[in-house]
């Protein structure tokens, strides 16, 4: 299919696996809505709502920044209404703005409980729930949310207990998502690396250096979201993808051109 002048909403998009999904789509005539927090740079991440518009504008695409926290419904509905003024609806959302915090229970502070909540499972259902009535109205209609399939083995709730249950939380409203819009012809879908992605999180948050040259770049998550978007809503609706499964199913199997260091060892990212 085109996305030719299809609108997709992305939070997250100022940096990252957000902003790489957003350079795919837009090189490919899309409208891109960039909602993020990010108006001034960060040193340390990179990226701002603006830098990113005008990639996507470079790329080809046309591209709205709006300011968002989706902790806040009211600047959730202003990307909603402003993407609908500017572009004339919306075709997709993709839920990538996530919020990450490693400790065990007894270290897991309130707050940091809270924001994990608030941004991947609150802010997810929310801006989902913005978006439905414009997605009904759309002939290409798709939530993806970057969430990773439900696996319940023990050993990813033993560390990070708070973590695991707000991401499994945004795997499960993409799959009730998908049962409850399904008349709609409204697909709802999430999808995961197989190994850690070389982000600015991954740098800062998890291995630094040494574990960003065992990663992927962010163009392997880029191509299998073209992909998934792809598909009609009706046939391909309900999946906890895999990217390298989807590009497989793409017929891309040598994924070498991925990886940080071609030929290096690459590390399993979580819950996989």
């Amino acid at each position: 299919m085109s996305f030719e002048n299809k609108t997709i909403i992305i939070t997250g998009a100022s940096r990252g696996i957000g902003k790489a999904i957003g350079l795919q789509l837009a090189r490919e005539g899309a409208n891109i809505v960039i909602a993020s927090k990010s108006v001034e740079e960060n040193p340390k991440l990179g990226g701002t709502i603006f830098s990113a518009a005008a990639e996507m504008e470079a790329a080809g695409g046309k591209a709205l920044a709006v300011q968002c926290d989706i902790r806040f419904e009211d600047q959730i509905q202003q990307v909603v209404d402003k993407s609908v003024e500017r572009f004339g609806g919306i075709d997709m959302l993709v839920n990538n703005a996530s919020a990450i915090n490693l400790s065990a229970t007894e270290k897991t502070e309130p707050k940091r409980f809270d924001l994990m909540y608030d941004i991947n499972v609150r802010g997810t259902f929310m801006m989902s729930r913005a978006c439905i009535p414009y997605l009904k109205k759309s002939t290409q209609a798709h939530i993806l949310n970057l969430s990773p399939p439900l696996n319940m083995d023990m050993k990813w709730f033993t560390n990070h207990l708070a973590y695991t249950i707000s991401k499994y939380n945004m795997t499960m409203i993409a799959l009730g998502l998908a049962a409850e819009l399904k008349p709609y012809h409204i697909a709802a879908n999430s999808i995961w690396p197989r190994t850690t992605i070389a982000t600015a999180a991954v740098n800062n948050l998890l291995g630094g250096e040494a574990l960003m040259k065992m990663s992927r770049t962010v163009d392997i998550m880029a191509d299998a979201a073209y992909y998934i978007l792809s598909q009609p809503p009706a046939s391909c609706t309900g999946n906890s993808f895999i990217d390298e499964q989807v590009l497989a199913t793409a017929g891309i199997t040598n994924l070498e051109k991925y990886a940080v260091v071609p030929g290096g060892p690459l590390y399993n990212d979580l819950f996989v």
